[in-house]
């Protein structure tokens, strides 16, 4: 069941006025999951590099479900180790319900079997967040630019 309460937290939702908006990335819309403020500030700026537009931000697993039901974008940037609910339970969760949803699989965890677990589950991308700033920018543009925008409304 996905909560109808989020703890009273206000989920933010940027728009980033200086993207150029002919760009195929700017109708991609991305929910950042991560339980360290830190770590979605620099995936925000990250995305923002790449032209997406509108972000979305979650602070838990559970949060995640719900903002996903709620709107549904175009992709999903997910930690493994999250409270409420693990990463590995919402990437359950959403191919169980949405299955049309892309993860990108955002962690520092680089274990093999790891890696392959969240291939299975069809994540379309995996991060390791203790990559070059570069490195992690050019892996999330890849799976970015793997999306059918055409598909996006």
């Amino acid at each position: 069941m996905i909560p109808t309460d989020i703890g009273g937290v206000e989920p933010s939702i940027l728009h980033d006025e200086q993207a150029a908006p002919d760009s195929a990335r700017a109708r991609i819309s991305a929910l950042i999951a991560d339980d360290e403020p830190h770590v979605r500030t620099y995936l925000r700026l990250v995305l923002r590099s790449l032209g997406v537009t509108t972000i979305w931000e979650a602070g838990d697993g559970a949060e995640t479900l719900h903002l996903y039901e709620l709107h549904q974008p175009t992709v999903v940037l997910l930690d493994l180790n999250m409270p409420v609910l693990s990463g590995e339970g919402v990437v359950q969760g959403l191919a169980r319900r949405f299955p049309q949803a892309a993860v990108i699989m955002v962690t520092s965890q680089s274990e093999h079997q790891t890696v392959k677990r969240f291939a299975e589950y069809g994540a379309i991308g995996y991060v390791l967040k203790q990559q070059p700033r570069k490195v992690v920018t050019e892996m999330i543009a890849d799976a970015l630019d793997s999306l059918d925008l055409d598909a996006v409304a």
